[in-house]
């Protein structure tokens, strides 16, 4: 009963907030930005925040359906590190007067149901599947960096900050024996991050 509880609060918090980070960001200065650039940055963190409210969700939905304890506890543990990304995206959205998605509970539930199916396939490929996730936001963010506004210091800070703890847990899973994904089960994964990323851009 406890962790259902645990999962509801998690799923309030990330819906509807506040989301408690536990990793202030530090002060940047930055350069002023044209309007044109500001909307740039903003469409670009709030497909970051997207990112993150699926990433608590499939974590939320591993973690129900992990098999043992130290599974569980460390997709619980890449959750809360990943609180801070779903803190910093809608603090930065904010200061660039951007809207968060139109479509994030639609993100979520498709998220849970997925990371609750890897669960259920066993551990290993619950990790692997964690592991190829993280992979691909990696590559993901990489883009990003290269499209935001070289003077948005505050963005880039941000989005480097996420970069480093992706590649941590990715490795993480693959130390914690996560298996290697079937290349199809890989390029599904990649076509619904790409309509994911399209559409939150948008909306």
């Amino acid at each position: 009963m406890d962790k259902w509880i645990v999962g509801f609060d998690r799923i309030v918090k990330t819906l509807v907030g506040p989301v408690l980070v536990s990793r202030p960001l530090p002060e940047v200065k930055e350069g002023g930005l044209s309007e044109k650039e500001q909307q740039q940055s903003a469409a670009l963190m709030r497909v970051n925040h997207s990112g993150e409210v699926s990433a608590q969700a499939l974590y939320l939905g591993q973690s129900l359906t992990a098999r043992r304890p130290d599974m569980k506890k460390m997709f619980d543990l890449a959750a809360a590190e990943e609180a801070d990304h779903l803190g910093w995206c809608e603090t930065r959205i904010k200061e660039l007067n951007g809207q968060t998605s139109k479509l994030n509970l639609l993100w979520f539930v498709g998220s849970f149901t997925i990371g609750a199916c890897a669960g259920l396939f066993g551990d290993r490929i619950s990790m692997g599947f964690l592991a190829e996730t993280e992979r691909q936001v990696g590559e993901h963010l990489a883009g990003h960096l290269e499209k935001l506004p070289v003077d948005d210091a505050r963005t880039r800070m941000i989005v480097s900050m996420m970069q480093s703890d992706e590649a941590k847990h990715e490795q993480s899973a693959k130390d914690a024996g996560g298996a290697q994904l079937p290349a199809p089960v890989r390029r599904v994964m990649r076509l619904c991050s790409y309509i994911m990323t399209r559409s939150a851009y948008r909306l």
